[in-house]
């Protein structure tokens, strides 16, 4: 293509994702949105369509500048869809851990926490400091905090694989596959504030550092004594990530563990090899392994994490095989099926995983024309696979929500490596076809395959689960009911406890937090409140029932009154012993009696 017109095809590309921003700022969220796909207007998404098809050609076609120019731009596109939450004004996203990230930032602002004092505490710190240097809201601030840590997945991917191999193809296509987001399974890795989810977009930081560590030798600019500042950038960006979620510094230590013990076997195996010219990995392994220690060692999370994994190893029907026949029988009730779920939210993941596989496969069976220094690192992160997925099968035998923490890190490492992987496979078939037709071939297939994967990037219907849109008039409600009802009377919703609004409403400094597995708040009993009988609905206790949009999605819609109908819910409007306290359109409260 020539110059004008690859530069007007640019031009085109950021103008269409800037018109689309402007779209969707103009256009906010006005009520709770179920799936933020569906809420965002149609013409926003093409516009990121558009843009993205033109960054999907250029990445495969382009060198050199105008190659970054259009890695910029599909990285400009995904950030945007990932920014959807602010850019469209919502007040908070996420239910779960969200809500209790949010509480502990609302105490480090309001001086009830110090940093320290958190297991991992640099999401929580960089919402504070986003709050007070913006002026926005805590919610918004760790909304921002989110992208900014999202980032650097997207910039480092490519940089990786470059340092590695240097070759344009794979940097194109390792990109390509970081849009698509493949460490996010919406099972236990999610796109929101969720501190183990945002550690992974900064593993690609640490194993860029350790690369350039391995690769450029630093025998002239040495630090004091003697360390080479490759090093250096290993243990600062290893301790970064430690403050952001330790579960993926263990797993960046046995990623380096592995690494170590493949350089010391090659030392009494191979006489000629790349390998034996790397600088080792032992004082580094060593070094982020105690770091680590120190840091955990101490912690009440981290040893009750570790005493959570034994029992669970021990005990029987705890693991993943009984968590998945109940989701099977679930979602059988309701058309669904384990088969049709799995395509959607992870045939993507599975083709790229597939093709990675067969690359590590050929390359260590010496039919690729990779050279052997590239190589080398497909040996490294080939074989750190294996200790990786043994410890993801203890967890999925132990705690099946560690296990698919463990897939997002394994997910990681298949993305850096699927750019190298890709090359070899479309470079190889343009041998037989053309080149223009080997990247044809190349984008059609990427582009499918990223559709797949930003259509889960967030949770919504098409996973039988509505999204975690948190509206100002959900939040209002429940600290209407937090700070105005009556004292020690339980708070309870449908199908889930809701403690965590107290968490980030009030904080978890205070002395009457609510916490999960009390009678303080919980779920009501959903066969007497189907029955209606709402009085003994929660242990024979008065109660405040509050009954969200939300609810009504999940329960009515997307679960069909699997467990609450319409008419259950419709029955307490009428029963004498509840009286409807709020009500502000998204959100009813009861305050439901017990029998005398």
């Amino acid at each position: 293509m020539r110059r004008p017109a690859l530069d007007a095809t640019f031009a085109v590309g950021y103008l269409a994702v800037a018109l689309a921003l402007f779209l969707a700022r103009a256009n906010p969220a006005s009520a709770y949105e179920s799936s933020v796909y569906a809420g965002t207007p149609t013409v926003v998404w093409l516009g990121f369509a558009f843009g993205l098809a033109i960054a999907v050609g250029t990445a495969l076609t382009c060198r050199g500048r105008d190659q970054a120019l259009s890695i910029g731009l599909g990285g400009l596109v995904v950030t945007s869809i990932v920014s959807l939450p602010i850019i469209r004004n919502y007040r908070f996203s996420g239910m779960g851990d969200a809500m209790t990230h949010l509480g502990w930032t609302r105490d480090l602002v309001d001086g009830e926490l110090a940093p320290h004092e958190l297991f991992y505490p640099a999401v929580h710190s960089f919402g504070g400091v986003f709050h007070f240097l913006g002026g926005v809201p805590v919610e918004r601030a760790l909304l921002f905090t989110m992208v900014v840590l999202f980032v650097p997945f997207l910039i480092f991917v490519p940089l990786v694989v470059r340092n590695i191999s240097g070759n344009a193809l794979a940097v194109g296509l390792a990109a390509i596959v970081s849009w698509m987001v493949l460490p996010i399974n919406n099972i236990a890795t999610h796109m929101g504030i969720h501190t183990n989810s945002n550690a992974l977009f900064l593993v690609p930081v640490v194993i860029f550092a350790f690369v350039a560590y391995l690769r450029r030798r630093a025998t002239v600019e040495r630090l004091p004594l003697g360390i080479s500042p490759f090093s250096l950038l290993v243990y600062l960006t290893g301790f970064a990530l430690l403050l952001v979620h330790p579960q993926q510094m263990v797993n960046v230590v046995i990623l380096f563990g592995a690494i170590g013990v493949v350089q010391f076997l090659a030392q009494y195996r191979l006489e000629d090899h790349p390998i034996l010219e790397h600088p080792t990995t032992y004082v580094q392994t060593v070094v982020l392994g105690t770091i680590f220690t120190v840091w955990a060692a101490t912690n009440d999370r981290f040893r009750s994490a570790v005493v959570g994994l034994v029992e669970g190893l021990l005990a029987e029907d705890i693991g993943a095989a009984a968590e998945v026949d109940e989701r099977e029988a679930s979602l059988t009730e309701i058309g669904g099926s384990l088969g049709e779920l799995f395509v959607t939210m992870f045939v993507d993941a599975a083709v790229i995983a597939v093709v990675v596989g067969l690359f590590i496969l050929v390359t260590w069976l010496g039919w690729t024309t990779m050279s052997r220094e590239a190589a080398s690192f497909v040996t490294y992160f080939g074989l750190a696979l294996v200790p990786l997925t043994v410890l993801f099968a203890l967890y999925f035998v132990g705690t099946p929500t560690m296990a698919f923490r463990q897939v997002g890190f394994i997910f990681v490492l298949v993305t850096i490596l699927a750019g190298l992987a890709l090359a070899h496979l479309f470079g190889g078939l343009a041998r037989y076809l053309t080149v223009p037709g080997a990247n044809t071939i190349a984008s059609l297939t990427l582009g499918v395959l990223l559709v797949l994967g930003l259509m889960t990037l967030f949770i919504s219907p098409v996973m039988y689960d509505p999204g975690q849109h948190v509206t100002d008039e959900k939040m209002s409600g429940y600290q209407s009911t937090l700070h105005h009802g009556v004292e020690d009377q339980p708070i309870t919703a449908l199908g889930y406890d809701p403690f965590r609004y107290d968490h980030a409403i009030n904080g978890l400094e205070g002395e009457e937090s609510l916490t999960g597995g009390t009678a303080a708040s919980g779920e009501v009993d959903h066969e007497a409140f189907e029955d209606g009988n709402y009085s003994g609905a929660y242990f024979d206790m008065d109660y405040y029932l509050v009954v969200t949009a939300y609810d009504v999605n999940r329960e009515i819609d997307v679960y069909q009154e699997l467990y609450y109908s319409e008419a259950g819910l419709a029955g307490v409007e009428r029963d004498p012993a509840a009286d409807k306290v709020i009500s502000n359109g998204e959100v009813d409260v009861y305050a439901v009696r017990a029998d005398d």
